[in-house]
């Protein structure tokens, strides 16, 4: 029996994205994500929130494009699967944790817009990454081709911000 174990989350980052290397060179980058759930309480006529956190880990191309591009702050969403990891303390303590192994990093659109500038390839590997310069951001896909711009949405209004 095929177990399908593919999740897809939009949050925002809560901590700057962390490049490591391998003892072998490949690049690793992690990052932790919030992702916000509101609704409204029928009994009290309330809104109510949830806030789950995630951290999520990133290899290769996309580690590198994800650690140069994202900052904590950025909406994203994230694409990839579930893994559980499972250590013991120093006291000999048994924790584990879920994380995110991500496939693919995205900035979300909802509120932000972006410039497509494709990068040259790096070790064999596609993937993007997401520059914010202030008036918007840039976000880089790895392959080839042409450039767009797009323009801010003129009814943009800041209060509307959900970070």
């Amino acid at each position: 029996m095929a177990m399908d174990n593919t999740v897809t989350v939009t949050g925002n980052i809560t901590r700057d994205p962390e490049l490591r290397f391998t003892a072998g060179g490949t690049a690793v980058t992690t990052f932790g994500l919030a992702c916000n759930r509101r609704w409204q309480n029928r009994q009290t006529n309330e809104t109510e929130e949830q806030v789950s956190f995630f951290d999520v880990t990133c290899w290769s191309s996309l580690a590198e494009n994800v650690s140069e591009s994202l900052v904590k702050g950025t909406r994203v969403i994230v694409n990839g699967r579930l893994e559980q990891r499972t250590w013991e303390t120093q006291d000999g303590d048994r924790r584990s944790k879920i994380e995110i192994i991500a496939d693919e990093v995205s900035p979300s659109l909802r509120w932000a817009s972006v410039e497509v500038t494709r990068n040259e390839r790096r070790d064999g590997g596609g993937g993007g990454r997401y520059q914010d310069g202030g008036g918007g951001g840039r976000y880089q896909d790895g392959g080839g081709g042409r450039s767009q711009r797009s323009q801010p949405q003129q009814d943009y209004v800041v209060d509307e911000e959900p970070f």
